[in-house]
């Protein structure tokens, strides 16, 4: 098997069951909910929120973000190259940590940082588990691409 072949296998293959399902409810209906409130709400979760954290061009990366939370969180859902789909949401995830967690936890010490960061954490290892695990049984990737699952 050649390296593409093996690149396909991994971004495609699945485990055979149907665990996945509930995570992928759980990790798209937040990012998709998330993703519209950013458009919905600009000055309390988008770009204001984006300007109070000190990013520069806040209302670019507000709109980027909330786009992929939304793109993302739809082929998570799905079950449709849910590994793909998981990075963009794991690296807007370590931003989030890094821009907003790291800084609490150095100013406020660990006891507000754990409760700040339980749901950032949570998801955190929802997407570390989708990138491992992949959609299940129950998703499109299994509909479309006709491939073999693994156990």
């Amino acid at each position: 098997m050649n390296t593409t072949d093996r690149f396909k296998t991994f971004i495609i293959n699945t485990v055979n069951d149907n665990r996945g399902i509930l995570i992928r409810l759980t990790v798209g209906l937040i990012f998709l909910s998330e993703g519209i409130q950013k458009f919905i709400f600009p000055d309390l979760l988008g770009t204001g929120r984006f300007e109070k954290i000190g990013f520069s061009d806040p209302a670019f990366w507000a709109y980027f973000t909330a786009t992929f939370e939304i793109l993302c969180s739809i082929f998570v859902l799905l079950g449709l190259l849910t590994r793909v789909a998981a990075i963009p949401l794991l690296i807007i995830m370590i931003s989030a940590f890094i821009t907003t967690k790291w800084p609490l936890l150095v100013a406020k010490g660990f006891w507000t940082f754990a409760h700040e960061y339980r749901t950032d954490f949570a998801l955190t290892l929802l997407l570390i588990y989708l990138l491992i695990y992949n959609g299940g049984r129950c998703s499109l990737n299994k509909l479309i691409f006709k491939f073999k699952v693994h156990a």
